[in-house]
């Protein structure tokens, strides 16, 4: 262990030099000690069973509503909001991307906080706290007296693979470090005071997910299943599909406790398990539910380090140049904290509550008419869609990943997929105005310049276009 802690000296000054507090370099110690004895995070299948059955938030009725209305008074509404949506070439917050009827994902965030009565309060990162800020700046009636709208997650170095020293950058000194994941959460809420903060205010309990799921509404019933079973901590998760095959899942270790996997927590002998939708049959929505005292609790008792699972990720020092510094990224999931608090649960949710857009194919879709905003600013699936599903969009990353890329390819906006179970794009295409695609639809441009859709095309099954030079 000495020549561990030895190596981690540099850490130690690099992060003091940042204003980092004590217990967040401590906490990167407790992940960097497991990295340099060659803990890899990993969970296997005989560590693990799968989940049978939960509760289901289908079936709550009107009376757990009301426990969830007398509790909304110590209720927070808690968004992540530290993306910057870097995969989609973006270089500021994700939410601030309009997504529907000309409103941003924080437009909508507002929006349902104020409907909801919740204070909102965002986890921004050193990247989104600037911009986001200014944005709700729109909105005056969210402040609360003496609640801060945001705190800020911490930044953590990152970590060459081949020598496990910090990595240096001198091109981009930023790139040097990074947000340690969602599961920052909890030490974030710690050490930015804003768990003090609403504990002296009564605040008991927090509903936390994604900016970019706007699914995710503040729920009466599920907060009053929450409150009258004296949760500590609640996970929403819902049916898993062949879409949500690589996303993580809930399982229960071998004493019963639930436990969350993620994607680079299994083997990669293992991932056929991992990916079978029919053994483990829940996946988590990362909607999750906070007992505010039981976490303070939870962080004194173990001297501010939670200790959630490590996520080893092996990335590239540059995200835009894959021939960069191999190095480590040591992230957390929030939702593994559920195998932490001793009677910890979990429901099942409908996909209504599962709405997120980490590409731009997502983005596609939920800014279509396969969507629609509800009057209590919901994303949900549009009603008049013969599934219940919504579409798969699958766009040639070459021409379609960026934002931009997208939106010279849509310059109309998107096409109608009301009644579209698929659109799978491949090669350079843009569409025309008022184009509608039914079913399946298939394009496909193998020329070398761009193919267009005519204004108001109708399609349906395979279509091979050629590009005018």
């Amino acid at each position: 262990m000495t020549a561990v802690n030895a190596d981690f000296a540099p850490f130690t000054a690099r992060m003091q030099a940042e204003g980092l507090p004590d217990i967040v370099i401590r906490t990167f110690a407790y992940y960097y000690r497991q990295l340099a004895e060659g803990h890899t995070g990993l969970l296997r299948e005989e560590d693990i069973q799968p989940v049978e059955s939960l509760p289901d938030a289908e079936h709550f009725g009107p009376e757990l509503a009301a426990v969830g209305r007398d509790a909304l008074a110590h209720t927070i509404l808690l968004k992540l909001n530290g993306g910057l949506g870097t995969g989609m070439g973006l270089e500021r917050a994700k939410s601030l991307l309009v997504v529907k009827q000309g409103l941003t994902f924080l437009d909508i965030i507002a929006r349902q906080a104020l409907i909801s009565r919740a204070p909102l309060v965002l986890m921004n990162s050193f990247n989104t706290h600037a911009d986001s800020l200014a944005a709700l700046a729109a909105y005056p009636e969210l402040t609360r007296s003496g609640i801060p709208l945001d705190f800020v997650q911490h930044k953590i170095p990152k970590v060459v693979q081949a020598d496990l020293s910090p990595a240096v950058w001198p091109a981009d000194p930023e790139l040097e470090w990074y947000p340690p994941g969602h599961g920052d959460i909890y030490t974030a809420l710690l050490t930015s005071g804003m768990l003090a903060t609403l504990l002296a205010r009564g605040y008991r309990y927090a509903f936390v997910s994604n900016a970019d799921n706007l699914g995710a509404v503040l729920d009466e019933a599920i907060l009053g299943y929450f409150v009258q079973h004296g949760l500590p901590f609640l996970m929403e998760v819902a049916d898993r599909t062949s879409a949500d095959r690589k996303g993580g899942h809930l399982a229960r270790r071998r004493d019963g406790r639930l436990v969350l996997r993620e994607s680079a927590q299994c083997p990669a002998e293992e991932m056929a398990a991992f990916q079978d939708i029919g053994r483990y049959r829940y996946f988590n929505t990362n909607n999750l539910w906070l007992n505010l005292p039981a976490l303070q609790a939870m962080l004194q008792a173990r001297a501010g380090i939670l200790g959630l699972p490590m996520i080893r990720n092996q990335k590239p020092l540059d995200p835009r140049d894959p021939s960069s510094t191999p190095v480590y990224q040591l992230e957390t999931a929030m939702g593994a904290a559920i195998e932490l608090f001793e009677g910890a649960g979990a429901v099942r949710v409908p996909r209504t509550r599962f709405a997120p857009v980490k590409t731009t194919d997502d983005l596609l879709a939920v800014r279509s008419d396969a969507y629609v905003l509800t009057a209590g600013y919901q994303i949900r699936i549009n009603p008049a869609r013969p599934w219940s599903a919504p579409p798969i969009v699958n766009l040639d990353p070459r021409f379609y990943r960026l934002i931009d890329d997208l939106e010279a390819r849509f310059p109309f906006g998107p096409p109608s997929l009301t009644d579209c179970e698929r659109l799978t794009v491949r090669g350079d295409v843009r569409f025309g105005r008022d184009v509608v695609c039914c079913q399946a639809v298939e394009i496909i441009n193998e020329a070398s310049c761009q193919a267009v859709i005519p204004d108001a095309t109708r399609l349906c099954g395979e279509h091979r276009l050629r590009g005018q030079p």
